[in-house]
């Protein structure tokens, strides 16, 4: 599988990685995600290392801690085959010492994720998101710390506004902390808010992006007939209220679109929709996950083969929406001329 350097680090990430919120399966969000046990988990790591597969997402929040413990002991004694991600800083219980990015908060969450993972580093850190509560200047200094003790090697961030990140990234650029190398961010066809300002920043800045929920929330795996309700256990089924928002209209014209050139190549549709994510500029990893060896297969395959240019750009336009003020302006309207396209 093709490597790619994450942002300015040292670290080549593959093309796909796997993302771990089906593992464990517990709680009002996770539990509708998928139930991945030890074993599975641990099939599941055997196929993504035949496939060169070595980069696994994680987070303190996913299940309560489950997912962080079941990759740690699925890996066991692979772990120095592997690059483990993981996110802290979202709720992991309802006292206020058990979300945010304080200092002792952080500190304490580190070291719980490194007992659950088995491990005595983690290779990216993530801010799971901002917390606005913390003073950027103090959020630095303690990463710092965690960086220098040998704990993380390197840090990035997920879910930051632009203005956030590229503040973070100037005052790491001061001498102030160290410097976020990646961002995960929602991106598909179906959302692609993420071209908007943090793709311009990522290239201009070497910030690796990393892609969460590729298949916009499960709604990009088929193509639903007139009346058809998505299976009770899928992700289209649960927890609507915090999946990224999409106009119906354009959902229907994404999936047409798949779904011709699906049939065109002789793929499935995740497989074009992930194809066509990891050839947009900056990409440095895309986070897969499944339910299923045969869904795990089939999404790893996605990195095999290359859609066309004409196949790119009839997925670009039917996914193409307006952009918003004042990017519109720049794009298509009076001041198109003076700021050629970034993409």
């Amino acid at each position: 599988m093709e490597l790619r350097r994450l942002g300015n680090s040292d670290l080549e990430v593959p093309l796909l990685a796997l993302g771990t919120g089906t593992f464990g399966g517990s709680g009002p969000i996770f539990a509708a995600w998928g139930q991945t046990d030890v074993v599975e988990a641990r099939r599941f790591i055997d196929i993504c290392l035949e496939a060169g597969c070595n980069f696994y997402d994680t987070a303190d929040a996913y299940s309560g801690g489950a997912a962080e413990q079941i990759l740690g002991e699925a890996l066991g004694n692979r772990r120095q085959k592997a690059l483990i991600a993981t996110k802290v800083g979202l709720p992991t219980g309802a006292e206020p010492a058990g979300y945010g990015l304080g200092e002792k908060r952080l500190t304490q969450a580190v070291e719980a994720s490194l007992r659950r993972l088995r491990t005595d580093y983690i290779d990216l850190l993530q801010l799971h998101a901002l917390d606005a509560s913390v003073p950027p200047e103090d959020l630095l200094r303690t990463l710092r710390s965690l960086v220098d003790s040998g704990k993380v090697r390197h840090v990035g961030a997920s879910n930051y506004p632009a203005w956030q990140l590229m503040k973070a990234l100037s005052l790491a650029d001061q001498g102030k902390g160290p410097r976020f190398v990646s961002h995960q961010v929602y991106y598909s066809l179906i959302g692609r808010d993420h071209e908007t300002d943090l793709m311009p920043l990522g290239l201009d800045q070497n910030v690796g992006t990393l892609v969460w929920s590729p298949l916009g929330w499960g709604r990009l795996v088929r193509r639903l007939q007139h009346g058809e309700l998505p299976p009770k256990d899928s992700r289209q089924s649960h927890d609507q209220s915090i999946a990224p928002h999409v106009e119906q209209a354009l959902l229907e014209r994404v999936l047409a679109c798949l779904e011709g050139i699906a049939e065109e190549v002789g793929r499935s549709i995740p497989q074009v929709a992930l194809n066509w994510l990891r050839m947009r500029p900056g990409i440095s990893s895309v986070i897969i996950g499944a339910r299923t060896e045969s869904q795990l297969r089939d999404n790893l395959a996605a990195a095999e083969w290359s859609l066309t240019a004409e196949q790119i750009e009839m997925l670009d336009l039917a996914s193409a929406v307006r952009k918003p003020y004042p990017q519109s302006l720049y794009a298509q309207g009076p001041f198109a001329m003076m700021n050629p396209p970034v993409i």
